[in-house]
């Protein structure tokens, strides 16, 4: 009797053994997917590659590196384009934008960005080995052929909302991202951080604020400026994930220094928009605001400055209007300096030549002068934000305008 109790107590205690030998490697696994400690051989970070020289490269450039023991040391990129695929050119301009993610050597990647004079940042995630398999099997489904091309948006689709996005799908739910470190003044709306970063590069924000329209100037949130790069890094840093920890375990500078920068010095005060704004407006101002006649030798100046002017004014119409009503790029649209570039410029520039289109020219100025205070007014409220040297050149308009319609009336009643 007693060697069958012994007998039991034994089976019992083996059959014991292995549910408690897998609830202790349970508790272990727990244990380091809290802390996210386990030694599986993958680490996961963002590469911030900072500011260039080049337009394009102002706002950095973000990558996400993987770091296998088993499949090597390679980043995955989603800022690729084809310039030789069809039409390129006419397609990116009318919106539609195709990018690229693709994948390269970790070493070879950094090199790029080594002889561009480029600081590159490393933040290394705080991952459990779960979410690194989920960030490996993610990249490579992106990567395959039928996956890899997505239709690039400036704002809302990029380099670096694509990893931010993927990061999250593999912890399972949204960061909550720290605040960016900007002046109050480029916080706000997309055009105030793109003012911010282009600070250098007056002509290229001057070119932007012509293109891009008042969809840039709606109000958006602190999660909405990580389309930057940079201000994803920033953020990054103190962002928390879902669990309460930190998501940035380290973050090291790889590439070049802190504060090392290739961006060019800021454009002279005498080759600004702003400058050459102010002297059209003082040619314009400097001509006769009246004459008694439209069509005396003395006006052959003046005739000259308005086709040069509203040529000028009629060619960026051409392009804002193929932007509004063509191009599919959603930041285009609506484009309220349609009221003041527009085809009908080409009114101004011809019409001044010629007797015959009097007062179609006439009628012209009439017209551009009242939209010209409807726009001021838009820019008053708040509609669209116009760039600081917009408001010399929309004067000069004014000004020409207001000549041609008292020119007009004096010979009326001359």
């Amino acid at each position: 009797m007693n060697i069958r109790l012994l007998l039991c107590l034994l089976l019992s205690l083996a059959a014991s053994l292995p549910l408690q030998a897998q609830q202790s490697v349970d508790a272990t696994n727990d244990s380091l997917a809290a802390t996210g400690a386990a030694d599986d051989g993958i680490t996961v970070s963002l590469l911030t590659a900072r500011a260039g020289a080049e337009i394009y490269q102002l706002e950095g450039h973000t990558a996400l590196r993987i770091h296998d023991s088993r499949r090597g040391d390679y980043v995955v990129n989603w800022g690729l384009f084809d310039f030789a695929s069809p039409n390129f050119v006419y397609r990116f301009v009318k919106g539609e934008t195709d990018y690229l993610a693709g994948a390269a050597p970790t070493d070879r990647f950094l090199e790029m960005y080594r002889r561009e004079g480029r600081t590159v940042v490393e933040q290394t995630l705080s991952l459990t080995p779960e979410e690194k398999a989920r960030i490996i099997e993610l990249t490579d489904r992106n990567l395959r052929p039928e996956n890899r091309v997505y239709r690039y948006n400036y704002v809302l689709d990029n380099c670096a909302t694509r990893p931010l996005a993927l990061i999250e799908r593999a912890v399972g739910d949204s960061l909550s991202l720290g605040a960016v470190s900007l002046p109050a003044e480029a916080v706000g709306t997309f055009r105030k951080a793109m003012v911010h970063y282009h600070a250098n590069y007056l002509w290229y924000q001057f070119g932007i604020d012509l293109a891009l329209g008042s969809g840039i100037d709606r109000p958006i949130t602190m999660r909405e400026m990580s389309f930057s790069p940079e201000a994803l890094e920033d953020m990054l840093s103190l962002a928390i994930r879902p669990d309460g920890r930190k998501i940035v375990e380290t973050s090291t500078v790889i590439v070049g220094e802190e504060g090392q920068t290739p961006v060019l010095p800021p454009t002279p005060w005498y080759l600004t928009p702003m400058f050459w704004s102010c002297a059209v407006l003082l040619i314009a101002l400097s001509l006769p605001l009246t004459r008694r006649k439209c069509h005396d030798r003395e006006s052959t100046g003046a005739k000259i400055f308005d086709t040069i002017l509203f040529t000028l004014f009629g060619l960026a119409g051409l392009v804002i209007t193929f932007l509004v009503f063509v191009s599919v790029h959603e930041a285009t649209s609506p484009n309220w300096l349609l009221l003041w570039l527009n085809p009908l410029c080409f009114v101004g520039a011809v019409a001044v030549w010629s007797k015959r289109l009097k007062k179609l020219l006439i009628s012209y100025q009439i017209l551009n002068f009242a939209l010209l205070i409807v726009l001021l007014a838009l820019f008053a409220f708040g509609v669209q934000s116009p760039n600081p040297a917009f408001i010399p050149l929309i004067a000069a308009d004014g000004a020409r305008a207001l000549s041609c319609i008292l020119s007009y009336r004096n010979t009326r009643h001359s």
